[in-house]
């Protein structure tokens, strides 16, 4: 590399880093200056019986796309509306059931005219994202929320940087506020995120577990010539003793079988061989933190109970890796 080349290069990494801790430092200053506004804007979306319309103009509409759809993803039903086409007839998309989340820098925005009339003439909720404390769409808002007038992180101070990173915080902040309050939880959010790595992600146990008749089992009198037969025809590498109550009493695994290896072993019982206690999960865990348990115990299977103790199915490490899950 030349030396004009890492000049170059020296410049241009001392422009990100000054760029990012401008950002930086405006998202510190942002959540100090959290309040009132904020508690009432979460109100507003979760008392609301419609969705949260979400609309700018420009870059705080690339924004608001975002911020409806990080809505919609955790539980609040979201959309983005132009405002220039809602001055066209898709005003029509918003009710007063709904509430409005209207974002842009200044708050003088004209296209969003008339969205906030619309708002205050059919008393539909209207939350305001701005930096213009003073501005008309915070003056309409019933929840206002105002960014810190922290310069944009451009040279010049005029292109969109630093406010529209703090309105996409923002938008992340109320959506968050918003699923922890209304008790989201990891099953909610598979319900909207069933494909891609995330949906793996969160596949539960019973989604993948081996149940009804594919289940191993046997009786603690059964003998080892049967068990071995059992163990040999489910091919999961295991089989479940099961008590006279219907409950799991044990395991007995290819380990077990090596551990008892001795001349007498086919003329055992199944309770005489099997692990008492055995590590179990139950349907409802997520697939992936049976894998790292598996992982952590060394053991390519585990069974699953119901909360009655009976056996519910068997989830085998191959089940895991065969559709992703990691």
């Amino acid at each position: 590399m030349t030396f004009d080349a890492r000049d170059r290069a020296a410049a241009d990494i001392a422009s990100a880093r000054r760029v990012l801790r401008t950002e930086a430092s405006a998202l510190e200053a942002l959540a100090e200056g959290l309040g009132g506004a904020f508690a009432r804007a979460i109100d507003m979306l979760e008392a609301a019986p419609g969705r949260a319309v979400v609309t700018g103009m420009g870059k705080s509409g690339h924004v608001g796309r975002k911020i409806a759809a990080t809505l919609a993803s955790t539980g609040r039903p979201a959309f983005y509306v132009h405002p220039a086409e809602a001055s066209h007839g898709d005003l029509g998309m918003v009710t007063p059931d709904d509430t409005v989340v209207a974002l842009s820098n200044s708050g003088e925005t004209p296209e969003l005219g008339d969205i906030v009339a619309y708002c205050k003439r059919f008393e539909i909720g209207l939350i305001a994202i701005t930096s213009g404390a003073a501005s008309t769409l915070a003056g309409a808002a019933d929840a206002a929320l105002i960014l810190p007038p922290i310069p944009e992180a451009c040279p010049m101070g005029l292109a969109p940087t630093t406010s529209t990173t703090m309105m996409l915080a923002l938008g992340d902040a109320l959506a968050v506020a918003l699923l922890e309050r209304k008790g989201f939880s990891p099953a909610d959010f598979r319900v909207f995120h069933p494909g891609g790595q995330l949906g793996k992600r969160l596949l539960k146990v019973s989604d993948l577990m081996h149940g009804g008749e594919a289940m191993p089992l046997a009786s603690p009198a059964t003998p080892m010539t049967e068990v071995l037969l059992v163990m040999s025809a489910k091919s999961l590498g295991c089989v479940g003793v099961v008590g006279d109550d219907g409950r799991l009493a044990g395991i007995i695994t290819d380990g077990d079988l090596r551990r008892h290896m001795r001349p007498d072993l086919l003329g055992l019982g199944a309770a005489e061989v099997m692990t008492r206690g055995a590590k179990t999960v139950t349907p409802n865990m997520l697939a992936a933190e049976a894998l790292r348990l598996m992982n952590t115990m060394k053991i390519t299977s585990l069974f699953v109970v119901a909360e009655d103790g009976r056996p519910a199915g068997v989830l085998h490490v191959h089940d895991c890796l065969r559709v992703g899950v990691a």
